[in-house]
């Protein structure tokens, strides 16, 4: 499974499907009889006409050979049949592909494709991510649609960090997402014994990371880590 880099409220970092061999050999498929309906089209339309023949290659065949290409580029990762297939082509880390990554994909299909007998469809089974040539050198993978859009997060909670936000302490990084979250429910959850444990836990995180704390109470300097924490993750994403 490729990494989104989307992290939740809870500090859950989630991977994103991918999607299967089966899909994408869908996929290609509906193209290729979408390519097909359009080449037979057009010749019988441009036969009617007595259109020239060579104009009547550049029209058959250059929207075929660039369609994946532009389809990709202008429909952010997308062709007819990863539409219908519900598929998407993003960059390893959740984010869209560059045009160089989507020229690289399609350059390289000439490999993966038939003229190579299926290359690429051999590589997809034997990676993890079923990428094929293309995706490994572009840095791509195709995933599901459905799964894609579930992971979306609303960044409205991190808005905080996005007005000049100067984190305090960076030493908040290196906790793990386990710390983070005990650090969470014991700010966030009051009991008879609330402050305390959140003065012992204030020690603890001071002595772990190394610092001394600027805030004036216990409950403020865990707030402070929390949110520094979160400007380093969103950083990542």
């Amino acid at each position: 499974m490729a990494q989104s880099g989307i992290i939740t409220g809870q500090y859950v970092r989630i991977r994103q499907a991918t999607a299967s061999v089966g899909d994408r050999i869908f996929a290609q498929m509906i193209d290729w009889v979408i390519l097909l309906a359009y080449m037979i089209f057009s010749v019988w339309a441009l036969s009617e006409i007595k259109a020239d023949e060579v104009w009547t290659f550049f029209i058959v065949t250059i929207p075929m050979l660039f369609y994946t290409l532009c389809m990709e580029i202008f429909h952010h990762g997308q062709s007819l049949g990863k539409m219908a297939m519900k598929m998407r082509v993003v960059k390893q880390d959740g984010s869209t592909p560059t045009l160089g990554a989507y020229v690289m994909r399609w350059l390289l299909y000439i490999v993966d494709g038939p003229s190579m007998g299926f290359l690429g469809l051999l590589i997809m089974i034997l990676t993890k991510d079923h990428q094929r040539l293309g995706d490994l050198a572009a840095g791509t993978v195709v995933i599901k649609l459905q799964n894609y859009r579930k992971i979306q997060v609303n960044l409205d909670e991190y808005d905080y960090l996005m007005k000049d936000y100067t984190p305090r302490y960076p030493q908040a990084a290196d906790l793990s997402l386990e710390q983070i979250e005990i650090i969470t429910r014991s700010v966030n959850t009051p009991r008879r014994d609330f402050l305390p444990r959140i003065a012992q836990l204030s020690v603890k995180v001071q002595q772990k990371l190394n610092i001394s704390r600027q805030e004036s109470t216990d409950v403020e300097f865990l707030r402070r880590i929390l949110r520094d924490y979160q400007y380093y993750a969103l950083e990542e994403i």
